[in-house]
């Protein structure tokens, strides 16, 4: 495989299993950065039909074993469950040189899943892009989802395979940003950082409807303050069932974390310790927003 140029991409053809919001949006990214990468797409649903549509994918397979042969990159972006499940067929029809990665959002149990699968030939390689909306599907795609955004890679770079480098390469020509760990420590980290942002944001919003009476007060009085704090609200169950279902341990500790602080918060509510607690957030809402 060649070095990564506009017109050389190191991947030659990429199957994409899972034609929704990330598989669409890694598509496009990729047509965007290497307009002579061939992309295949498939899903179970109908997703499939609607990327080719779209020009998201350059031809859909009919099945998932189609997509995968002659492929040198298999970027699977489906649900948690789905994708424990497509492991073994995906290692059977693999190419022996091809790199097969993923995007689910957990990765203990479906990197402890791929061993299973994956003992020689292809290799498999636990991923997870920190990008997504709050609304799901091919029709949200966005070239310019990753741009700017971590990307976990379950891996050790110093002594990673020369196809886990090149697909970092990939990663940063389409903009995203290569977090190399393990997948205790990816679990743990999504847990405080992404799982728990979304707990809060439901628990928010059934505060705010359980409060609101007869007259739609308190909702009426709603700013654009509550709609940033609900934006989360707005992700389906869907998305997040396999999530909780598959890192329940560290969700709950993240949780657990939270009523501490909200504890804390509530004794200080008349002290000089909530200016600085407002400090400590001012400080790492500036953290956040520099640019990378």
């Amino acid at each position: 495989m060649a070095g990564s140029t506009a017109n050389t991409p190191p991947f030659r053809r990429a199957a994409i299993i899972g034609t929704g919001l990330i598989g669409g949006s890694f598509a496009l990214a990729l047509r965007k950065q290497f307009p002579r990468i061939s992309l295949i797409g498939y899903a179970r649903a109908g997703s499939a039909a609607q990327a080719l549509e779209r020009g998201v994918v350059d031809e859909i397979a009919p099945d998932l074993a189609s997509a995968v042969r002659a492929a040198d990159l298999v970027y699977i972006a489906m649900p948690i469950g789905a994708t424990i499940e497509a492991l073994g067929a995906i290692a059977e029809s693999a190419e022996p040189h091809a790199l097969v990665t993923d995007a689910g959002s957990t990765k203990v149990v479906i990197c402890r899943a791929a061993q299973e699968h994956f003992r020689s030939g292809a290799l498999f390689l636990g991923g997870h892009p920190m990008a997504g909306k709050e609304h799901s599907g091919i029709e949200h795609a966005d070239a310019g989802l990753f741009r700017g955004a971590p990307y976990a890679l379950v891996a050790v770079e110093a002594t990673a395979d020369s196809r886990v480098k090149q697909f970092a390469e990939v990663l940063r020509g389409i903009g995203a940003q290569p977090i190399w760990c393990d997948a205790d420590t990816h679990d743990w980290a999504v847990g405080i950082v992404s799982h728990l942002p979304q707990l809060v944001s439901v628990a928010l919003a059934s505060v705010v409807q359980d409060e609101t009476d007869e007259t739609g007060m308190p909702l009426a009085l709603a700013g654009p303050g509550l709609q940033d704090m609900l934006r989360l609200a707005g992700s389906p169950y869907e998305v997040w069932r396999d999530i909780f279902l598959t890192n329940t341990e560290n969700a709950s500790r993240a949780l657990d974390r939270l009523a501490q602080a909200v504890d804390h918060l509530r004794t200080s509510l008349a002290s000089k310790d909530l200016e600085q607690e407002f400090h400590a957030a001012n400080e790492l809402y500036k953290t956040l927003r520099k640019p990378l």
